[in-house]
């Protein structure tokens, strides 16, 4: 089981390899450490700036807490999902880390929140008794983000980069 401090870190150490990837191409952007809300990095480029999230791994899967993302009422039947958590920022830039072994193996997998808001709205199925329906995790696994690996078009557009 990782500890806070090695989450943490893990955490820094993605914000950072994004950081400076985002420099290499041409966007200035500045980490906030987990000091603001949905909010790890600062960019700007041609004159816009837009707030990135980074979601860092060093194993196979990315963990969330399922109610920023859907809407589940518990019962003692089971969980039932309501629908789509309307407060999630769907077009929020987030770029998913998977540390590798050394520092060029890092993955970067670039999607919107609302890729994922869609994704665990097919896939959760809720939990059910004898299973707690009050526990609300959830993950997903590098093998079900695949087709969003290395896809810096998705940041390159929102910073108006090589149009």
């Amino acid at each position: 089981m990782a500890t806070r401090l090695s989450t943490q870190l893990t955490g820094r150490i993605g914000e950072h390899l994004v950081t400076a990837e985002l420099a290499r191409r041409g966007i200035m952007a500045t980490p906030f450490s987990g000091n603001v809300p949905d909010i790890d990095i600062l960019g700007y480029a041609n004159r816009i700036a837009a707030p990135i999230q980074v979601k860092t791994i060093a194993s196979d899967s990315w963990q969330f807490n399922i109610n920023k993302f859907l809407n589940i009422e518990p019962s003692n039947k089971g969980q039932k999902i309501l629908g789509i958590n309307e407060k999630l920022d769907r077009g929020l830039v987030c770029i998913f880390v998977a540390l590798g072994e050394t520092l060029g193996d890092a993955e970067f997998y670039l999607l919107k929140f609302g890729w994922l808001q869609d994704y665990f709205l097919k896939h959760y199925k809720g939990r059910k008794p004898p299973k707690n329906v009050d526990f609300y995790h959830c993950a997903i696994w590098k093998k079900d983000m695949s087709l969003h690996l290395g896809k810096w078009s998705i940041v390159e557009r929102r910073f108006r980069i090589k149009e």
